[in-house]
């Protein structure tokens, strides 16, 4: 079954975060990953507002999973730890 990432993101440093992206989209893609939205306009409807919410698509729950551990998704994450403040769900499409 497909799978969603969804990630909702303060970012506190522009620069530092900037890198993440850079290596971060490479990363998702090189595990199947696509982007939905990234950035968008979106309206919080409850709990903590983030001004970045991005959602990505993989094949299953188990290739995004894959992805966040690799090393190359690792090596882009230590430029956000630090630059943002983050949540991250991966959470399975029941079609």
């Amino acid at each position: 079954m497909p799978a969603l990432w969804i990630a909702h993101v303060t970012v506190t440093d522009a620069e530092a975060y900037g890198r993440y992206a850079e290596l971060a989209g490479p990363a998702i893609a090189a595990h199947g990953g696509s982007f939905i939205a990234r950035g968008g306009r979106f309206v919080q409807l409850e709990g903590k507002e983030r001004p970045r919410n991005v959602v990505a698509r993989f094949p299953s729950v188990e290739a995004a999973e894959a992805c966040y551990h690799s090393p190359e998704y690792q090596e882009a994450l230590s430029h956000a730890r630090g630059a943002s403040e983050r949540e991250l769900v991966i959470v399975e499409i029941t079609e």
